[in-house]
């Protein structure tokens, strides 16, 4: 049996984040990371697991939906951009003491961009743009429905296509593309060299247990010898990615009922030809199609990962029923409680598009992959291009007074009454949210007596604009992009 201040469970971006900023505010504290896997960032947090696009919602089209009165919502496209502001905030900080040596070893400078085809679709970017562009978060944003000007910025899009076909294209020059394994890895190491952290591979968490004390007891499993050992923790952070789910419904908390999950597999197609790959400095996103889900969304982006550029696009979808690539066919029935058996048949009764949508990915052709991929890039080559498998991504089920159950494809964050056990459950927009999601579960720990007394003046000496609202104070917006951008090596438009 051993004592530790916090147990973090998972060794992603999550975990990995959520330490650094504990260590910052608390130096104090002992911290132990417990990671069933050999090293850190292998399952979604893996590089090829994820876009890496820095979700900035300069690109991605669902996150601004068309109204009823034929306006266009940008509320949660701001909302995303500015969470993205406060990574570039935590990054440049780290950067600036030392703690991450060569920013370039996770993000780099790559245009966003959104691409469409038909009257439709172009009408609907044109008024997205223009919102959008009316607001100091986009600045800079631009706009065209020449193709000679699109074939500026990205030529395979334009080469072999119809001349007579109606498109339209935005792009935005300050987009990055994240290396998130690669900045996982940073921070691990940063992790490492402060006193009172302990990271534990090939360990795994099987129990949690509440102690009479409040404390919460870990069983935890060396996946190597068998044995077994016990951390006792007075706060527990599980972000575990698909593991997460079952842990916390182990951990018994009333507010774990009604949780459950489905899962959802992804593969995208890869080309490492420097000579195409040379032609595509973007990263492109278009329209889900008609009844698929969010994270759906076809993209061809470009990709920097240890330094070699790829191109990637998709994502197609997939079924499995492990939580995990590295997890087992028995995840999903593990998971069946007693409480969540009607969210998820009111789920599997709601969604029936989805279900289809899912079915038809899982049976489309090799000719067929290449196909979406057209719409894209014309003149494609599919001896150029490999299948490379994403991670598993869990979406949420749970109760609802009106539909008994819903699916959502957010983020959530489930914490017991008292803070001591935080859980994070979801998938999209993910890794990008890292350090938005990890400010969020600090904000609920001060009734874990974890915390000094001047904790919210040192988050406001890491995030600058802690506490403030970028979407509506411009100043302060533009201040920190201007300050941020030549840290982290990233364009920035004054």
């Amino acid at each position: 049996m051993t004592e530790v201040d916090c147990a973090l469970v998972g060794a992603g971006i999550m975990s990995t984040t959520l330490g650094v900023f504990l260590k910052e505010i608390n130096p104090n504290l002992s911290i132990e990371l417990v990671e069933t896997l050999a090293s850190e960032a292998l399952e979604s947090s893996g590089s090829w697991n994820n876009a890496g696009t820095g979700h900035a919602a300069n690109c991605e089209l669902n996150y601004t939906p068309l109204e009823p009165d034929g306006t266009v919502n940008i509320s949660k496209a701001l909302e995303v951009n500015v969470e993205f502001d406060l990574s570039r905030q935590f990054w440049s900080y780290l950067v600036k003491k030392g703690a991450i040596k060569d920013p370039s070893s996770f993000i780099n400078p790559v245009p966003h961009m959104s691409f469409v085809q038909g009257d439709e679709h172009v009408s609907f970017l044109k008024k997205r743009h223009a919102a959008m562009s009316a607001h100091h978060c986009f600045h800079g944003m631009e706009y065209s429905e020449d193709p000679k000007q699109i074939a500026q910025w990205v030529p395979l899009v334009i080469q072999g296509r119809d001349p007579k076909e109606k498109i339209a294209a935005t792009r935005i020059i300050t987009g990055a593309d994240v290396s998130y394994g690669s900045l996982t890895k940073n921070l691990m190491n940063y992790l490492k060299s402060l006193s009172g952290f302990k990271a534990s591979f090939l360990e795994k968490v099987t129990h949690l247990k509440r102690e009479a004390d409040g404390r919460w007891c870990l069983t935890i499993v060396n996946q190597k010898t068998g044995n077994t050992r016990y951390v006792k923790a007075k706060f527990v952070f599980l972000g575990a990615g698909g593991a997460t789910l079952t842990l916390l419904q182990e951990s018994g908390i009333p507010e774990s009922d009604g949780y459950a999950g489905f899962p959802v597999s992804g593969i995208w197609l890869r080309c490492d030809d420097q000579e195409i790959v040379s032609q595509h400095e973007a990263k492109v996103y278009g329209m889900a199609a008609v009844g698929s889900p969010p994270m759906s969304v076809p993209h061809m982006d470009t990709r920097i990962i240890d330094g070699k550029r790829s191109v990637l696009f998709g994502p197609y979808a997939g079924f499995s029923t492990k939580f995990l690539k590295t997890g087992s066919y028995f995840d999903l029935i593990k998971s069946i409680r007693p409480g969540n058996i009607l969210p998820l048949i009111a789920v599997g009764l709601t969604n029936f598009g989805l279900v289809k949508y899912l079915v038809q990915q899982v049976l489309l052709t090799k000719k067929e992959h290449f196909d979406v991929l057209r719409e894209f890039y014309p003149n494609v080559n599919p001896k150029n291009w490999y299948l490379e498998v994403a991670g598993q991504r869990v979406q949420i089920i749970k109760k609802d007074k009106a539909k008994i159950g819903i699916l959502e494809f957010g983020t959530e964050i489930v914490e017991s009454a008292d803070s001591s056990i935080v859980a994070l459950l979801g998938a999209s927009p993910g890794a990008s949210t890292a350090v938005f999601i990890m400010i969020n579960v600090i904000n609920r720990m001060e009734p874990t007596g974890l915390l000094p007394s001047d904790w919210k003046q040192k988050m406001q000496s890491i995030i600058e604009s802690y506490g403030d609202s970028l979407i509506t104070n411009a100043a302060l917006c533009n201040k920190v992009r201007a300050e941020t951008a030549p840290i982290l090596g990233l364009h920035y438009i004054p």
